[in-house]
């Protein structure tokens, strides 16, 4: 395992985040449920990031990336590529700091999230549903403006910013014993895994997957990062690949990654909103499938919902089917 200096945040950095995020945030609810705690067999803490401003955790990492930048070059404004989540996360943030934010967003992302996107004041570029079609657009637009691209996920300052999930739950709840939380690019999961690295090594750190976008389940058991050939999955929030700073912290410090199919991912929806009367989006209740599917230990085991972005009508829909 390397040295904390060697991955993309550590605790003093995940702290300063949290002093940036202060007051700009809010500090999500843990909620319980006594027929959770009896399907797990052990006390399920569900941090409630669905809660969030903005609906997901997305918020904390974008408010820190931005309030980094120095006055001269955050006034130029910054750019992202994203579905949804990080879209809305950098459009609050931007608007927090008084500057332009300009999200390209494929064509296929849900009308409602393009137009929550344009409410918090970002602009929107819509382009081709693919990856580098995202990228070349979002740098196009750095390039005209002269601004700053913030990655969704594979940023210092996007990690630590995610870190401070860690912290409120490890603050919240010390009896905590270990924490779960889903993965897509990694940066959630980074962020949580590295502050528990140092606040409490004790506390394993384990990050659901969904089997249709597993490049963070096939990578950790080869040893070799791999990406995703295919895509396949109700979880359309977790589709990135890891990054080139998640990568090493999922190898090293993450306990283990949890492969989790989508009808269990639908299952766990159904229990969130029949049981717990939470709304959750497929991507933020993978982790709750994962921690269905067993993990070793006993004690309370926090459980990140990340976020809670869903349409109504797909929701209904997964539901029924």
């Amino acid at each position: 395992m390397l040295p904390p200096s060697s991955y993309a945040a550590d605790l003093a950095s995940i702290r300063a985040a949290a002093e940036r995020l202060r007051g700009h945030v809010h500090r999500t609810p843990i909620v319980t449920s006594r027929t959770l705690d009896r399907l797990v067999g052990r006390p399920v803490l569900l941090k409630c990031e669905n809660l969030q401003r903005g609906g997901s955790f997305k918020l904390r990492g974008a408010l820190n990336a931005v309030a980094s930048l120095p006055d001269h070059v955050a006034a130029r404004g910054v750019v992202t590529h994203s579905s949804g989540n990080f879209a809305q996360g950098l459009a609050i943030a931007a608007a927090a700091r008084g500057v332009p934010a300009h999200v390209v967003m494929p064509s296929n992302a849900p009308l409602v999230k393009q137009e929550a996107v344009r409410g918090y004041g970002g602009t929107v570029t819509l382009c081709e549903p693919v990856l580098s079609a995202r990228w070349a657009a979002a740098e196009a637009i750095r390039a005209r403006i002269d601004g700053t691209v913030v990655h969704p996920h594979d940023q210092a300052e996007v990690i630590a910013g995610n870190g401070t999930v860690a912290l409120e739950i490890l603050d919240d709840r010390p009896d905590v014993t270990a924490i779960v939380g889903p993965i897509g690019g990694g940066g959630l999961i980074s962020g949580i895994a590295l502050a528990a690295r140092e606040l409490r090594p004790d506390v394993p750190v384990y990050g659901a997957e969904p089997a249709g976008a597993d490049d963070a389940y096939r990578s950790r058991r080869s040893g070799v990062r791999t990406k995703n050939e295919r895509l396949d999955t109700v979880a359309d929030g977790l589709l990135p690949d890891l990054g080139d700073l998640t990568w090493p912290v999922v190898r090293d410090v993450v306990a283990d990654v949890l492969r989790v199919e989508d009808v269990a991912t639908i299952e766990a929806l159904r229990l969130l909103i029949e049981r717990v009367k939470l709304v959750v989006e497929p991507s933020g209740a993978v982790s709750l499938a994962g921690l269905l599917g067993g993990i070793p230990g006993d004690g309370p085991v926090a459980v990140v919902l990340s976020g809670g972005n869903v349409d109504p009508a797909r929701l209904g829909a997964l539901l029924s089917a």
